[in-house]
């Protein structure tokens, strides 16, 4: 607030992240009063984000002026303001009713603003501003978050130079942080090296009537254009093509691709190839693929129990939908590939940032017509993948395999991030629907689930991931009547693929959802019913799988010591009572999280193995010569497979140098190896771990599906702005079961980064696409990740000590992907506040909120005389800027 003598000036915005964000919309007001006195005599209101330009309100100023600074002005300014700055229902941008209700909302908080200097200007003649009114003013302040983190010590007599159990650095943590680490377009240009860009389709479904390619090949610095024609085997495989040869299922399909001198004339002549086609039906949502009897594979179900029967003896029935949006990855590197064609046999090169070396090999060496041992990929890091790698990378490089193939000269393929982003797809959205009977105790007697994921516009993960999503749809509770039935669903959207929780993310927090309303219908603390209907025993799983709990209970009691819950709770009560805009929230949320696939940390294992310093060490970079049926890197399962694998190699070198050590046991490394190379002992060596025994049977419903499972609890509070919905993360606890770890460093990392990752997919992360299936959110500008500002200001993590996991390497647990779904617990700490709100405006019991829990849904919840003067758009009435995939 800027002042001088009755006149006041104050600005006002809110983004969809309080820092390095644009804002959704921002305002400037201006008032100053005639002297000595509350009387406007002039007024002036700007608004931003509403128009392509700054608009004002100059008639709602003229007509307050003469007007005395009170209640009776605030009713009337507020109606004058909706009614002069209009927005329509299909405005670029959407968030419509949200957008209109910051107007009055930024202006009651200048009123407020205006109201507190006066009263500091004349003490005597204005009354004070009531206290719980006071936190209408003001906007949240960042601090520099604290964290700390907690783990089991090595064994004293564990020797110093053995790393396992210690947390060390990532070997390439330094050179991540300084920039040094070589990512695959910092591989540099190779004589003779031609770029390539893509031309995309810009239709979400129709059919190719023709391509002409003529402009683009006139224009300066092409040399070719390549299609589908060009590919010496086969396009693709069954379920996804190279270049799309006779019809485009999304808008981004790849059609083909322009290869230049540079990556910029590629890019430019894209834009000169004219692509013909013939509508045909769209179908974008879930909603559109259930009417259409659109899906991928049949419905999968799973039962224990007599559900129905169940419903008839429970004490009250709650049915209700959920709504979680999807996810894009955001790697740091955008798919990338070079691919070098070699002058003899037809072998070719491809360096790759992919999850899956093996299957990059596949579909390039089946492009190509020729062997697989002919095509050599190289992945020195991924660039980030959380999943988004596993499959796309494959039929991108095995575009500029035909590029190379055709022009016999290294051909270099990236891909921009808008680019990226509308290619690549990202997390499932998800549509579900719950019936839960329950006793008026709070106890769950009988749940019956139906799921459907938009899978996109091919099958790639997609039936793996609601088999996922439906064996992890209870989470942490022993359901004794429980039935799932999920469905992929096929549409004409980028292909969703695997993503860092594979469906439990969004199946998890389904459940957490069905367990919240349960609490919500009887009154009654939601941690009281979470816990009363969690797994306490060694118990069955819905599809039939024992379980050994006890851990889960151990880390509940623990998250709710550490975290002083009860304590905090009443603290935050009371916050409540005293502050009407302003409002905490808490929530403990429990997790299973189950771990590995149910179809068939390198370093320090091999230091420990071969009983030799870790400087000895080196990781050089993933290729498929040396091994040519590695698994992918997906799941958070390498330091299981791998480690496994490394284990077993270590031990065949460590056996065959035995009788070297025994001759010599005072040696060194150096010693024992130059004797084995004299007495030609064989020094490399091959390891290989095909995984953990597992199965599930989809006819029965029934199966070991899982290796083992981790187990957690996470606490956090919130304080929310109910004018604005901004909310700020105030506190976050973990407990959780990692086991014995390898590397507690890096698993607290994975915990600290997937909480942060489920913390974006809960509440802040929204994929946007058009009526017409076009992608709105395609960067940094439209779409945001969680920033240092969303770390919660005190961040805890604690791994259970004395545990162990006699299934997995050196008794460890896989962290990997484990974190993801504890940032669920800020949802349910910011809906705990918006019910506060919600009571104390006279709206009680259960209310549906939908996932991302965004500021938008947050301030709209936040049911209150703002939003009432809202008009509420009616739908059908109009074509809106944005839809629902899920």
């Amino acid at each position: 607030m800027i002042q001088k003598m009755d006149e006041f000036v104050s600005a006002f915005r809110q983004a969809d992240r309080r820092k390095n964000a644009m804002s959704i919309t921002n305002s400037a007001m201006q008032v100053r009063f005639q002297l000595g006195t509350d009387v406007i005599e002039d007024l002036t209101i700007l608004y931003g984000g509403i128009d392509c330009t700054t608009v004002s309100a100059p008639n709602t100023s003229w007509k307050l002026r003469g007007r005395k600074w009170d209640e009776q002005m605030l009713d009337e300014a507020c109606r004058l303001i909706l009614k002069e700055i209009q927005l329509s229902p299909s405005a670029l941008g959407g968030k419509v009713e949200y957008r209109r209700t910051l107007l009055i909302s930024f202006f009651y908080r200048f009123y407020l603003e205006v109201l507190q200097d006066l009263k500091h200007m004349y003490p005597s003649k204005y009354p004070d501003l009531p206290k719980e009114t006071l936190s209408a003013l003001g906007e949240f302040r960042d601090h520099p978050p604290r964290g700390v983190q907690e783990y089991q010590d090595v064994d004293p007599q564990q020797p110093p130079r053995d790393p396992v159990g210690r947390p060390i650095m990532h070997e390439s943590g330094i050179k991540h942080a300084t920039g040094e680490a070589v990512y695959t377009d910092d591989i540099a240009p190779i004589d003779g090296q031609l770029y390539m860009a893509v031309v995309k389709s810009t239709r979400a479904h129709a059919k190719i009537i023709s391509i002409d390619t003529s402009e683009a090949l006139d224009a300066p610095g092409v040399v070719t254009v390549v299609t589908a024609a060009d590919i010496p085997g086969e396009n693709g495989d069954e379920d996804e093509k190279v270049f799309a040869a006779e019809e485009v299922t999304y808008i981004g399909h790849v059609i083909c691709g322009v290869v230049a001198e540079t990556y910029e004339l590629a890019k430019e002549a894209t834009q000169k190839v004219k692509i013909g086609y013939e509508d045909l039906e769209l179908i974008l949502t879930i909603q559109d693929a259930i009417q259409h009897n659109s899906y991928f594979d049949k419905e999968k179900k799973i039962e224990q129990g007599n559900v129905e029967k169940a419903f008839h003896t429970v004490d009250q029935i709650i049915v209700g939908e959920n709504h979680i949006g999807g996810q894009s990855h955001f790697y740091m590197e955008t798919n990338r590939s070079v691919v070098i064609p070699r002058k003899e046999d037809n072998e070719m090169d491809v360096y790759v940032s992919t999850q899956d070396a093996s299957h990059v090999q596949n579909i390039v060496a089946a492009a190509m017509g020729t062997q697989y041992n002919k095509i050599r990929c190289h992945t020195k890091r991924a660039g980030g993948a959380f999943g988004g790698k596993c499959v796309r990378p494959s039929f991108l490089a095995a575009a500029a395999a035909v590029a190379a193939h055709k022009t016999g000269c290294p051909v270099r393929f990236t891909l921009d991030r808008d680019e990226d982003m509308v290619i690549a797809g990202g997390r499932h959205p998800l549509f579900g629907k719950y019936k839960v009977g329950f006793m008026n105790d709070g106890k769950i007697k009988a749940v019956d689930l139906e799921y459907y994921v938009n899978a996109g516009c091919t099958k790639d993960f997609s039936v793996w991931v609601i088999e996922w999503a439906m064996l992890s749809s209870s989470n942490a509770y022993d359901i004794p009547n429980f039935r799932c039935r999920g469905r992929a669903c096929k549409t004409n959207l980028p292909s969703n693929t695997a993503f860092r929780g594979f469906g439990f993310a969004q199946t998890a927090l389904s459940a957490e959802m069905w367990v919240s309303a349960v609490a919500d219908k009887l009154g009654l603390p939601h941690d009281k019913v979470r816990e009363m209907n969690m797994f306490k025993t060694v118990g069955l799983t819905h599809f039939k799988q024992e379980i050994d709990p006890r851990n889960l209970v151990v880390c509940w009691k623990e998250c709710l010591e550490r975290s002083d819950y009860y304590n905090r709770r009443k603290a935050i009560e009371e916050f409540n009572k005293q502050n009407y805009w302003k409002k905490k929230g808490i929530a403990i949320i429990p997790m299973i999280f189950a771990t590995g696939y149910y179809i068939r940390y390198y370093q320090q294992v091999a230091s420990h193995e071969l009983m030799i310093p870790i400087s000895y060490l080196h990781v050089y970079e993933r290729s498929t010569v040396p091994i040519p049926n590695a698994t992918v890197t997906a799941g958070g399962i390498s330091s299981e497979t791998n480690c496994k694998a490394v284990q077993e190699a270590c031990q065949i070198l460590r056996k065959r140098l035995e009788p070297v050590i025994k001759k010599n046991p005072e040696g060194k490394w150096e010693d024992w190896t130059k004797k084995a190379f004299e007495e030609s002992i064989c020094l490399s060596a091959t390891g290989y771990f095909k995984g953990y025994p597992t199965n599930m049977d989809w006819e029965t419903g029934e199966g070991h599906a899982f290796p083992y499972y981790a187990f957690a609890a996470a606490c956090s509070e919130v304080e929310i702005d109910c004018l604005t919905g901004d909310h700020k993360n105030l506190q976050t606890d973990i407990v959780m079961d990692a086991s014995y770890a390898i590397n507690p460093g890096i698993d607290i990392g994975q915990i600290e980064g997937g909480f942060m990752q489920g913390l974006g997919l809960y509440t802040q992360e929204e994929v946007k696409f058009s009526p017409e299936g076009e992608q709105y959110t395609r960067g940094p500008d439209t779409y945001k990740i969680p920033a240092v500002c969303d770390v919660p200001e005190l961040f805890r993590v604690y791994l259970l000590p004395n545990t162990e996991n006699p299934v997995a390497i050196y008794s460890s647990k896989s962290m990997g992907e484990a974190g993801v779904f504890l940032g669920s617990s800020v949802f349910f700490a910011i809906k705990d506040a918006v019910a506060s709100a919600r009571k104390e405006r006279g709206l009680n019991g259960v209310f549906p909120l939908k996932s991302p829990l965004n500021g938008e849904r947050i301030r709209m919840a936040c049911a209150d005389y703002f939003t009432e003067m809202i008009p509420k758009d009616v739908p059908g009435t109009f074509k809106p800027w944005a839809i629902d995939t899920n």
